[in-house]
């Protein structure tokens, strides 16, 4: 069911590392003088297929394809795009109706009708792909339509947050005569509704998109055309924007990078950095199936042991920020919980817990990682684990990696005692840091049965559509998570982006969960 391989407010915060008295982010906008606006990032997609992508593909789907619902700028809850309306029509949150905008099209002149929209969510569930998003619509019974115009989604059990799911870009809208509604398309073509077109394909370095002149939804577009370029690291990403390849990155930034682009040194002349909250979240599962990782004392002394602060400063450059519990800063709900069990680190109460439950020392355990995902510092930050683990006397611990599609294929076949695994929201909510982890089947690949999370305090979270009113029922499921330590929180993101000093509409640019909205982005006139 779930099988999820991919920041939560607007940014924060400019900070200038222009040496152009004057110079900001903010300014005189233009359109394409200059030629098209080039994105560097370091998270290509997987797929063009929405009903196989429920990972980094997102942020090119966001900017071609469309949703019923999204987040216009500034906006934290979704609002209608594709649709002209939508709204729950019972008191049980279980009926969601939706009527779509008139005059609707694809990029081929297909009309995009209630019909169309049906046969975009019914694939995602009945293709099921195993990296697809059909996961989020665990509590949809089935999708109508009423005429061409009016969709009615019925929901098998009360959920508030079904809005947030079709505001996602695993929900995108795709025309039923391209997109077979028992298979992936197979091309390496998108036929959608979004403010772009995809003009031009290379896999793996770069997607060229321009004006799509049939586009009817809230996107104000500020350019007309925009080059996502695809990087391998942080580092040849950067020396593009020196060079001026690109002129504005987005996601992949390495610590050593963001700390370099905030000097004032000739190198970053005309260069500037955006840093914003942002709420993705990096973590350690523990598989049951290992003979160690399964002992709850074994877990325990490792989330004893582990300095989160010392992997924020040594590894991130205090890039990131220490994470006690699995919902992070920002979102309702979250609390410090690991904290305030644990406390500091401390290698002897470690000692004990492990003493207690008469288990041998040193412990061996296998940590995994992935070499090619999470950015440049996840290999320094394992080796960070590792030296923590072993420096109390308590562990002995061997470190294995792989890069990223193999990786995904071990942890599901539960082959990794311990791993690494990081998580960029679905939607603001924190039943998106909770839900996707529990259950016999999850985002993890790895059964974490804890039913008095799934069977009491999400449905009953769910009912609720005022978010605020269902802390205690957060607060209770996290500390479930603590007292199991099954899941082993270590930080939150912050987010950067480094532009030219021409470029306009970074600090716009990201949605709430930190996908870029490229259409924000400009050239300006005058400094």
């Amino acid at each position: 069911m779930f099988n999820r391989n991919r920041s939560l407010q607007q940014v924060a915060a400019i900070v200038s590392i222009s040496l152009v008295a004057g110079c900001s982010l903010l300014g005189e906008e233009s359109s394409d003088e200059g030629g098209p606006i080039v994105v560097g990032t370091t998270s290509a997609p997987s797929t063009l297929d929405p009903a196989a992508a429920w990972d980094g593909s997102w942020e090119l789907f966001r900017n071609v394809y469309q949703t019923l619902l999204s987040y216009p700028n500034g906006a934290t809850t979704p609002q209608p795009d594709a649709a002209k309306d939508c709204r729950f029509t019972d008191a049980s949150s279980r009926i969601y109706r939706c009527e779509l905008r008139e005059g609707l099209t694809f990029s081929n002149g297909d009309k995009l009708d209630a019909a169309a929209v049906k046969h975009s969510i019914d694939r995602i569930r009945e293709i099921d792909a195993s990296t697809g998003p059909s996961g989020l619509l665990g509590s949809l019974d089935r999708v109508e339509t009423a005429g061409d115009k009016e969709v009615v989604f019925r929901l098998n059990k009360a959920d508030a947050t079904f809005p947030y799911v079709l505001a996602t870009p695993g929900m995108s809208l795709v025309a039923p005569e391209e997109y077979p509604a028992k298979s992936l398309r197979e091309d390496d073509g998108i036929v959608g509704s979004g403010p772009y077109r995809l003009e031009k394909y290379d896999e793996g370095k770069q997607a060229r998109l321009v004006r799509n002149d049939s586009y009817k939804g809230v996107a104000d577009r500020k350019n007309d055309a925009v080059t996502i370029r695809y990087f391998q690291d942080s580092g040849e990403m950067v020396k593009a924007l020196r060079s001026k390849q690109i002129d504005i990155t987005y996601q992949g930034l390495a610590a050593d990078d963001i700390v370099a682009l905030e000097g004032k040194g000739a190198d970053n002349e005309g260069l500037e950095l955006v840093e914003g909250a942002a709420s993705n979240i990096n973590y350690l599962v523990f598989n049951p199936k290992d003979p160690m990782a399964n002992k709850l004392a074994v877990r325990q002394a490792v989330a004893q042991v582990i300095d989160r602060p010392a992997i924020a400063h040594k590894v991130y450059q205090d890039t990131v920020d220490p994470l006690y519990s699995m919902v992070p800063k920002g979102l309702t709900g979250h609390t410090t919980a690991f904290f305030d069990d644990y406390g500091d680190p401390d290698p002897d109460k470690a000692r004990e817990i492990l003493s207690d439950a008469d288990i041998d020392t040193p412990v061996p355990l296998t940590l995994w990682y992935t070499t090619d995902r999470y950015g440049s510092d996840t290999a320094a930050e394992f080796k960070e684990l590792k030296s923590q683990l072993e420096a109390s006397g308590l562990f002995a611990v061997t470190l294995k990696s792989r890069p990223w599609k193999t990786y995904v294929v071990g942890y599901q076949n539960g082959e990794y005692p311990v791993f690494g695994r990081g998580w960029a929201p679905d939607f603001p909510d924190a039943d998106n840091f909770i839900a996707p982890f529990v259950g016999e089947e999850n985002a993890l690949g790895t059964p974490y049965p804890a039913k008095q999370i799934t069977d009491v305090l999400l449905p009953r979270s769910r009912q609720e559509s005022d978010r605020a009113s269902v802390v205690k029922e957060f607060q209770e499921a996290q500390q479930i998570l603590v007292d199991d330590a099954r899941l082993l929180p270590l930080w939150q993101g912050k987010q950067y982006i480094a532009a030219n000093e021409d470029v306009s509409g970074g600090e716009r640019s990201l949605d709430p969960s930190t996908i870029m909205m490229v259409w924000e982005l400009s050239r300006k006139t005058s400094w």
